[in-house]
């Protein structure tokens, strides 16, 4: 029926998982982000719709409200929102502003006596935007020192006059649960009381929610590939074709191993992400980026693999992969494309290198500063050595690439994607390789009891990173010996440019 039935909502709301992490002065479970982010787990293993509804309405929508409202707003909306009585939505996405998020159209003009605003523009692709009783909506305001002015947030309600639902359910690929809507506002006045932050700061909200709403990618994700992999090896143990059964053939061995290898990988990125929040730290937009491309990247190969498993029968819709594969597909797009990220991790990155090789360039003698020797990493156990030695190694080649890339394209770095897309892939693999260390660390020093769950976990781990180091020294290859001017004299020739 392509929708999250009420009984659902209000079930989920009795349970609290509408505002997890809300402190319980307002109702709240006030959970940490790493048990936030287990909920999350268990609800995408469950159904994909399920989880981005609630990470539409907590994520990105209630966790806007808790860390930039004002003590008014709060007590207006928090408990209410908490409790299910009211749900959230975050309206950013507009015709001509996607991933482009600085390039929001809609235009919240001051009313002459100061009172508020009138809001005048288009949203869509809103999830929860049709049932939402609370919305954040960014808008343009104007300001002195910006022709176009700057982006501001808004706490929008659909009863003010002007609001328009356009599109109730965008008919879409997949998460067909969640209501997706296009929106219009018509001169909609909104009192100046509603301003979330501060005039002008709204793209430091969206980008704050944002990261929250990564992290929660990261464990619906872990979720749903945990399933999977479950669902794979059931059916490799019990299906059998030419007298043996599917998990004798060394084909799916490797899609099997791959897969618990990249799922564990995620499930680590995921909680050290999350704890990393829970620990107070300030910025961890990088370590977000890198989740959510790592697990919505692996995520989508993984369903494709179990279906494949499955064969004829896994594309039938009595089985749920081919549901699975729809819903993933949104994962590399929704909340910053993975392209776009990709080159947003490889240029944080290369900034304070550039900023580094600048003062070089002015102080030629310093120029040792960037000559390092090659890391070393703490190890708990023996068995760990040749995985810490890997993973340093690949440390030192990486920051050495990254110089050497600098140096070799300057300024022209800022036109070559292919090449930032390479140093952000090999990035984020250092750091689930790394994750992943540590959580092979901390297994060794707190064994399991189960001998089999201890070995079977402990050589997952290592081939994740095994993989990862793989996967590194050829982005790393990658760098040098490439068709790159190849790709694009031929896509312009496509496109009918001559560059």
């Amino acid at each position: 029926e392509a929708d999250i039935p009420s009984e659902v909502i209000a079930g989920l709301a009795e349970l609290g998982v509408l505002g997890m992490t809300v402190g319980p002065e307002h109702g709240g479970r006030g959970f940490s982000q790493q048990n936030y982010c287990r909920i999350i787990e268990v609800i995408g293993a469950h159904c994909a719709s399920t989880a981005v509804f609630v990470n539409a309405h907590h994520s990105i929508g209630v966790r806007g409200l808790e860390l930039f409202g004002t003590d008014e707003q709060k007590r207006r909306w928090m408990k209410p929102m908490t409790n299910g009585d009211k749900l959230a939505a975050f309206a950013l996405t507009e015709p001509d502003a996607g991933s482009d998020a600085g390039n929001v159209r809609t235009q919240a003009v001051p009313t002459p006596d100061g009172s508020g605003y009138h809001l005048t523009g288009e949203k869509r692709y809103i999830t929860n935007g049709a049932i939402a009783d609370v919305l954040t909506v960014m808008a343009r305001t104007p300001d002195p020192s910006e022709p176009d002015g700057k982006i501001t947030a808004f706490l929008v309600t659909p009863d003010m006059p002007g609001f328009e639902i356009v599109e109730a359910r965008m008919e879409k690929c997949g998460i067909k649960g969640t209501a997706t809507a296009r929106l219009a506002f018509h001169e909609m006045f909104v009192p100046k009381e509603n301003v979330l932050g501060r005039v002008g700061g709204g793209l430091k909200v969206a980008l704050t929610v944002l990261d929250f709403g990564r992290t929660t990618f990261g464990a619906s994700c872990t979720g749903a590939a945990k399933f999977c992999v479950e669902r794979a090896v059931a059916h490799a143990n019990e299906r059998k074709q030419f007298g043996q059964t599917l998990g004798e053939f060394e084909l799916v061995k490797d899609k099997i191993a791959l897969a618990a290898a990249d799922t564990y990988a995620m499930e680590s990125m995921t909680y050290h992400t999350a704890a990393l929040i829970d620990s107070g730290a300030h910025d961890y937009m990088l370590e977000t980026a890198m989740l959510k491309v790592f697990a919505s990247d692996n995520l989508w190969r993984i369903v494709n693999d179990t279906l494949q498993i499955h064969g004829g029968a896994g594309y039938f819709s009595d089985e749920p992969f081919e549901r699975m594969m729809r819903d993933a597909r949104i994962n590399l797009i929704g909340e910053g494309a993975n392209d776009v990220l990709r080159l947003f991790i490889a240029m944080v990155g290369l900034r304070g290198l550039g900023l580094q090789l600048q003062g070089v360039a002015k102080a030629p003698w310093n120029a040792a500063s960037l000559v390092r020797p090659t890391p070393s990493l703490p190890v708990t156990n023996g068995i760990l050595q040749p995985a810490s030695a890997r993973l340093a190694r690949n440390v030192g080649k990486f920051a050495r690439a990254c110089r050497n890339t600098l140096i070799r394209y300057r300024e022209a770095i800022l036109d070559a994607q292919a090449v930032q897309a390479r140093l952000g892939d090999a990035a984020t693999e250092l750091f689930a390789a790394s994750c992943v260390y540590s959580r092979l660390s901390s297994l060794m020093q707190h064994p399991p009891q189960d001998e089999t769950s201890f070995e079977r976990e402990l050589q997952t781990g290592l081939l994740s990173m095994k993989v990862a180091h793989r996967r590194i020294r050829g982005l790393l290859a990658g760098l040098r010996d490439n068709d790159d001017a190849d790709l694009v004299r031929t896509a312009n020739l496509w496109l009918g440019g001559s560059k």
